[in-house]
């Protein structure tokens, strides 16, 4: 399906005890199975609390194996069964699984009546402890957080690099034929769980950001008739205009601070970038030009923007200074270039790609080097970055069955490699997504 190199991953396990080996991606592997890891149900002692258990822990497994890292045991194969979290690992009954490493927990309640997730993890093979003993306290009602808390631990521990399941997407939720769309902005989990619509579908919305704090997002609607970007409070739900522009605003992203908004803003047909502090609500105009200059994106230290425009006769990626100096070209390959953001590790640009009538999902270095595609269809666009920059979750449409057009938008991810794509659950048809940071 990709004309592309892909790059591969390599999982180094357990070579030096007591610690496992970090996820390193290596051009000239091949792509391995996902790592076998033992799962029990996290014991109880209170028998009330098992069927806690044993939600938090198929959270776990889904968690983990949504990575395609990772492989969980089936439990029927399992020897033994802990009664406690001080019941010791008979390790020759673990290895005979082919297991690589063991998540041993336990399930209790504090005296206040929070819940308590108590758990280790084990390397089978050397039968190390590969990390001390951690406790998660929390209100009964977040137990998928600390679920979700658990599954990053473990992938950090096993992979050297930040997790990513304590987080959320924020996506336009789209309903009603394709002539008359309603769209509401909504928040949901990155499981599908607790699902939050944001807005109602009397106003047109589009591209939610989150903030590096993930306390507020910012979007652009039609509520006044024309583009406009709205700050909205995730707490209180209060939305509120983006200053008082003349003309379209649109395409909005947060600074790597929060303090500031960088957006589009168009009149008489020519869109500029321009620069918002939210606190003093000045603004400075970073590009002026008069083609069309749209989807600016900081990079992670706030140096620098990646932006699209037609200035050089086609629509290609530019970087410039964040004071709006220095703008040079970086793509240069066939077809047009759209909506590039900034990987949160800082070492690629994403980007949505048209060639010859498809649409691809792609990546470069912020020099326009090392291009490669990994997705592409009918219609696929709008990349987001997972919180450790290891993942990407887009949009994407496939063609109608009865038509030429675009069927029903839903959002998938897909990691760096161009592996493991996988869709993500929503309710209703969903575009737009945007990925939150790390929630803990």
């Amino acid at each position: 399906m990709y004309h592309f190199l892909h790059l591969f991953l390599v999982v180094l396990f357990f070579i030096s005890a007591p610690v496992l080996g970090a996820l390193k991606i290596d051009v000239s592997g091949a792509k391995t199975d996902p790592i076998p890891v033992a799962l029990p149900d996290f014991a109880v002692q209170d028998i009330q609390l098992q069927d806690m258990a044993k939600k938090i822990t198929q959270v776990v497994k889904n968690d983990l194996e949504s990575s395609g890292l990772f492989r969980v045991v089936d439990q029927d194969a399992y020897l033994q069964t802990f009664l406690s979290l001080k019941d010791k690992p008979n390790f020759t009954d673990w290895q005979i699984l082919n297991a690589q490493g063991l998540i041993q927990g336990e399930i209790t309640k504090n005296p206040n009546g929070d819940l308590k997730v108590s758990f280790v993890l084990w390397d089978i093979y050397t039968t190390n402890q590969l990390m001390p003993q951690r406790n998660l306290n929390a209100n009964e009602n977040k137990w998928r957080k600390l679920a979700h808390i658990v599954s990053d631990t473990v992938y950090e521990r096993m992979t050297g690099d930040t997790g990513y399941f304590d987080s959320k997407i924020a996506f336009v939720s789209e309903t009603g034929k394709p002539n008359k769309r309603k769209r509401r902005l909504a928040v949901m989990d990155l499981d599908g769980e607790n699902l939050q619509f944001l807005t109602d579908d009397k106003e047109v919305v589009m591209t939610p950001r989150f903030s590096p704090n993930a306390k507020e997002i910012t979007y652009m609607s039609y509520k006044s008739g024309e583009p406009k970007v709205y700050l909205m409070n995730l707490q209180t739900g209060e939305s509120s205009l983006v200053g008082q522009f003349k003309g379209m605003s649109f395409a909005p992203r947060f600074s790597p601070d929060g303090k500031k908004l960088i957006m589009s803003l168009s009149e008489k047909g020519n869109s500029e970038i321009y620069l918002y502090d939210i606190a003093s609500k000045q603004q400075k105009k970073l590009t002026t030009h008069p083609a069309i200059d749209t989807s600016p994106s900081f990079s992670k230290d706030g140096k620098s923007i990646v932006f699209n425009s037609d200035r050089g006769g086609t629509q290609q990626l530019y970087v410039m200074d964040a004071n709006g100096e220095n703008v040079h070209r970086i793509s240069y390959g066939e077809g047009t270039y759209a909506t590039p953001v900034w990987s949160p590790r800082g070492d690629y640009i994403a980007f949505t790609k048209i060639k010859n009538g498809t649409f691809y999902i792609g990546l470069m270095r912020p020099d326009g080097s090392g291009e490669r595609l990994i997705a592409e269809g009918f219609l696929v666009e709008g990349p987001s970055w997972s919180p450790n920059g290891r993942f990407l979750a887009f949009a994407r449409q496939e063609k109608s069955s009865r038509s030429k057009q675009s069927g029903n938008p839903q959002i998938y991810s897909i990691d760096v490699t161009g592996y493991n794509e996988r869709i993500f659950e929503t309710p209703k048809e969903a575009s737009d997504p945007s990925w939150s940071p790390l929630l803990h």
